[in-house]
């Protein structure tokens, strides 16, 4: 019924409702009979199909009246709208009967009299009866296919529309089904996937992910494979916008592709991996990761992060997703630092939902500077450490800076107490 009421079928229906008025009308069937010289029907056939009816008379007197009237016998077989038939009825006590039998394409048994071979037309016994029915069922058959082959061809013309609308989504059934079987196989290996759910209408900065992890982690057979670790994430007016800093290898950019991958899936209505996912959806995912050295000849890497960076920044909205991956970090770090403050006050006053992966760990401590006078909030997300272990577990906190590179050099014996050790 949807189909059929979509605005793409309007001329069908109105085909269809010609089509049936065509064969609504059809009210009665004009046979013509050819008689010999002796009166005989020598050969009977349709001769129109009618949308009136014929008004009732009786034949032997419906016969003399044309024979003895002024109006005479026609010179020719047209229609004039005021031809009468009689009805056959078994129990009329007009009926006239004989013990004579015949066919119907002969028409009459007793053929040496004229009268009585007109007359004939109004026996019912059962071998004329059944011509008669074999005679009209064989018109009925004809007016159904006619009727039959004018729907068809009312139909072929919408035959290639709705073949061209279906093979038009086989991309779509395939993109569906190639996705079901993937998620189906990664599941299987102990994976979680689960149905993404729209926030209502009023918070368009929105976003609560629990468990969340990188698809990639389980598609791949890597040391971490075994072992994946999940995380908890939020968008809100208080964390809008992520300063994410962390060591080398830490899971930075491994947290931020799985924010991405995460509303790509949903949004594509694929089953996220992730234990629960409520989400505004974005209007654009924008990424800014380091561009190729080829593609910085002209204007240098920091002329060429710049330019990149203006552009993703104009086309964004409150709607948008903004994934920067150690962008501003091809400069000195006072140079860098200075365009990467100015672009996060740009960023959290526009509203846009970004996680900024960055080893600028100052821009992180100077969090509260940055979010005086907006209404909307940065945050400092940290890659939690361990005595120096990836932990690859991500939580709301300041930067760890010193603290972790310190792990660092005293897990690589590097301090410089240890390297004097070396000398002794």
């Amino acid at each position: 019924d949807g189909i059929y009421n979509d605005n793409g079928f309007i001329e069908l229906k109105k085909d269809i409702k010609n089509l049936r008025a065509t064969t609504k009308n059809i009210k009665s069937v004009t046979l013509g009979i050819n008689l010999n010289s002796r009166f005989e029907a020598s050969e009977i056939g349709v001769v129109s199909i009618n949308s009136k009816a014929f008004t009732k008379s009786g034949i032997i007197d419906n016969f003399h009246d044309k024979i003895v009237t002024k109006e005479g016998i026609k010179q020719d077989n047209k229609w004039n709208g005021d031809y009468k038939f009689t009805t056959f009825d078994v129990g009329d006590s007009n009926t006239v009967t004989t013990g004579g039998t015949g066919s119907f394409s002969g028409m009459m048994a007793a053929r040496a009299n004229p009268v009585m071979a007109v007359s004939m037309a109004n026996v019912s016994n059962d071998i004329q009866s059944r011509e008669v029915t074999k005679y009209m069922d064989k018109i009925t058959n004809r007016l159904l296919v006619t009727i039959v082959k004018k729907l068809r061809s009312v139909l072929t013309k919408y035959v290639t529309i709705t073949i061209t609308d279906i093979t038009d989504l086989i991309p779509e059934f395939l993109y569906y089904i190639r996705w079901a079987e993937y998620i189906e196989a990664l599941i299987e290996q102990g994976n979680v996937f689960n149905k993404a759910k729209v926030v209502g209408e009023g918070d368009e900065c929105f976003m609560d992910a629990k468990g969340l992890y990188n698809l990639k982690l389980a598609s791949f057979q890597t040391e971490e494979h075994e072992n994946i670790v999940t995380n908890d994430l939020d968008f809100t007016r208080e964390h809008l916008v992520y300063i994410l800093t962390g060591a080398n290898r830490g899971g930075k950019t491994t947290i931020t592709q799985a924010v991405g991958l995460l509303f790509v899936l949903a949004q594509g209505g694929i089953y996220v991996p992730c234990d629960d996912f409520i989400f505004a959806p974005v209007d654009n995912i924008y990424t800014h990761f380091p561009a190729d050295e080829d593609k910085t000849m002209d204007l240098g890497r920091l002329g060429e992060e710049c330019k990149r960076f203006k552009e993703i920044y104009e086309r964004s909205t409150k709607q948008s997703l903004l994934l920067l991956n150690e962008t501003f970090s091809t400069t000195s770090f006072e140079e860098g630092f200075y365009i990467a403050k100015d672009a996060v006050k740009a960023i959290i006053r526009k509203g846009v939902r970004t996680i900024y992966n960055t080893h600028m760990h100052k821009l992180a401590y100077d969090i509260d500077e940055i979010n005086a006078d907006f209404e909307y909030k940065a945050a400092s997300l940290v890659v939690k450490s361990d005595g120096g272990n990836r932990s690859y577990k991500v939580e709301v906190a300041p930067p760890q800076g010193m603290s972790y590179a310190m792990d660092i050099a005293k897990k690589y014996g590097v301090t410089y107490d240890m390297l004097m050790e070396l000398g002794k």
